[in-house]
């Protein structure tokens, strides 16, 4: 259901933040109305008064003319000045709440865990964020310049016709409340196609995202056909729904348009019965006239402009989602100092499972010494990468607790903990920055020399030294100007700098060759000295020299020991093995 109130609640912080702009701008626009719209017209209505008065000399009526006139030129200049001070005002406020509520939206995204982006696409994040900052500004706009303005107009024009003629305010004001009730009660209808429409155009935006990321495997899988076809498929049913609003919001603007004809004629009727049987003078007339088109044009646009803020409350609702939406993980309100140093880490009665679904551990208990090599092995599925996943709170435990240094990774602010971590994925993804910026993005106080050092250690220079650009070399989005060997390699880099003491590596060298490999193993093992470390890999080549090897099926540990003891022991990992030596070839 949804909660307008609930809606401005987010944005009414920023608003706040600049309150003498977000005022100052509604009294300068009601001042341009004011002297422009209702002050101006009010003065003419006097000089035609004057100048349709019988029997006056022309002569004598000279001083009070230009005495009208000077008033006139006053209002234009001061309603011109309230106007540009109120526009600069405008873009003032606006480009402060703009650049506030895009770091509002980007903070409130990173705050979610990683559960919520592997099930969101991030091209419709994305286009949720935009949408939200663009539906901000034109709400922003259409308050001002169409709400505000119109209620000022009306105000004012109330109560020159209630000191001038009491019986034209009254048949003005119950037209004017008439007319108001059915264009807000034909956009709250309308809101509701406006949720469905701007929910589709998200899909779109997701749908191609998605695809353009995986363009390699469309174009391998000769499947371009078929995604068009899917991509029609989405886009036909985003024209469904664009254009039922659309044609609703045609029926409200010919309601609106018609209902304006009636009033217009209903005016100069009534103007010119009062003026056959004396109750208002040829100025009045015509002021009534002027007044009746020009709250014409301000109803009208208030009809349309009401459309518009429906369309942009329903894109800004798509965001506001995600704000409501409270994040799987979440620091302790008053979190613990993180005291880690010596990287001893503690699975004690773990239980977890994904979505409720099937167990992945159940009563899990791992104990890791501090500086101690563990290599991790078992099938896929058998819940490596999870322990990853749990180490670094990207998902949390069901039950039980992991310790490191004897202290609850959940009683600890998650950046704190994650700092003491060094992080290797399956897939390194590169930020579209330089090399450079990329390997010091775990130390961004890294001078050049400490940048070429580790890149040098994981083999990485050997390429970057070739680039054109060399360390300035951008790496394109997501890195796909690098190849796999390479992005990994930058990607080792950038962990070598981190100062943690706790190293993971998930199938960190799954992308190098052999002869890199054995280049990568060097720096591992200096990388290695006195840290914890935790090594995932299906080639088990790379875990020979663990201090013990942890080998899992189905999230309980089948063995554990020494390479050369869990040889000696004929089980599931020299089964493993001689897959990989041989066996799998056989």
């Amino acid at each position: 259901m949804y909660n307008f109130k609930s809606t401005i609640s987010y944005i009414w912080p920023t608003v706040m933040k600049y309150k003498w702009q977000f005022w100052a701008i509604f009294f300068f626009y009601a001042a341009r109305v004011l002297i422009s719209g209702i002050y101006s017209p009010l003065l003419y209505k006097k000089i035609i008064d004057l100048i349709s008065s019988a029997g006056v000399e022309k002569a004598t009526l000279a001083p009070s003319l230009f005495h009208y006139v000077i008033l006139i030129a006053i209002a234009l200049f001061a309603g011109w000045g309230a106007a540009r001070i109120g526009q600069f005002m405008v873009s003032k406020f606006q480009a402060s709440s703009i650049r506030d509520l895009h770091d509002l939206s980007y903070a409130k995204i990173q705050e979610h865990s990683y559960s919520f982006f592997a099930d969101n696409f991030s091209g419709a994040l994305v286009n949720k964020s935009r949408k939200f900052v663009r539906a901000f500004e034109l709400m922003h706009d259409i308050l001002v310049d169409n709400f505000w303005n119109t209620f000022i107009a009306f105000t004012g024009m109330f109560v020159v016709f209630y000191l001038q003629a009491r019986v034209i305010a009254l048949i003005f004001v119950v037209m004017s409340v008439v007319y108001i009730f059915i264009i807000v009660l034909m956009s709250k209808k309308k809101i509701e196609y406006d949720l469905a429409r701007s929910a589709a155009d998200s899909k779109i935006t997701g749908y191609l995202a998605d695809t353009i990321t995986n363009v390699l495997s469309i174009k391998s899988s000769s499947a371009i056909e078929r995604e068009i076809a899917g991509f029609k498929k989405v886009t036909h049913g985003a024209y469904v729904l664009q254009l039922r609003a659309w044609v609703f919001g045609n029926k409200q603007n010919a309601i609106q348009g018609f209902i304006m004809i009636i009033v217009q004629i209903l005016a100069a009727i009534m103007t010119a019965h009062l003026w056959l049987t004396g109750q208002i003078s040829v100025g009045m007339f015509l002021l009534v006239q002027s007044y009746t088109i020009m709250i014409g044009g301000y109803f009208w646009d208030l009809g349309r402009a009401m459309s518009r803020f429906t369309e942009a409350v329903s894109d800004m609702e798509e965001m506001v989602e995600i704000f409501r939406k409270t994040p799987d993980i979440l620091d302790f309100p008053n979190p613990e100092i993180c005291n880690i140093k010596d990287g001893g880490i503690e699975f004690k009665n773990v239980c977890f499972d994904y979505d409720k679904g099937t167990d992945v551990f159940e009563n899990f208990s791992l104990k890791i010494k501090p500086g101690e090599k563990i290599g991790l092995v078992g099938h896929s599925g058998s819940g490596k990468t999870t322990i990853t996943k749990l180490l670094l709170r990207f998902v949390d435990v069901c039950s039980g607790s992991i310790l490191i240094d004897g202290q609850d990774i959940r009683k600890m602010k998650q950046d704190d903990l994650r700092q003491s971590i060094s992080f290797i994925s399956q897939e390194p993804v590169l930020f579209h920055r330089s090399i450079k910026e990329n390997i010091a993005y775990s130390l961004p106080t890294a001078t050049d020399e400490e940048v070429i050092e580790v890149a040098k250690k994981a083999h990485a220079d050997e390429f970057i030294s070739e680039l054109h650009m060399g360390y300035e070399t951008l790496v394109g989005e997501r890195g796909i100007k690098l190849s796999g060997g390479e992005r990994q390699r930058v990607a080792i880099a950038r962990a070598m700098l981190k100062p943690s003491p706790i190293l993971l590596l998930d199938e960190a060298t799954s992308s190098l060759d052999s002869i890199s490999e054995s280049y990568i193993q060097d720096a591992f093992n200096k990388l290695m000295e006195g840290k914890t470390a935790i090594v995932i890999a299906h080639r088990l080549s790379t875990i020979q020299k663990m201090d013990r090897i942890v080998v899992l099926d189905h999230g309980k540990i089948v063995e554990e020991g020494t390479h050369k003891q869990l040889l000696r022991k004929k089980g599931f990992y020299a089964d493993l093995w001689n897959h990989q030596t041989g066996g799998f070839l056989d």
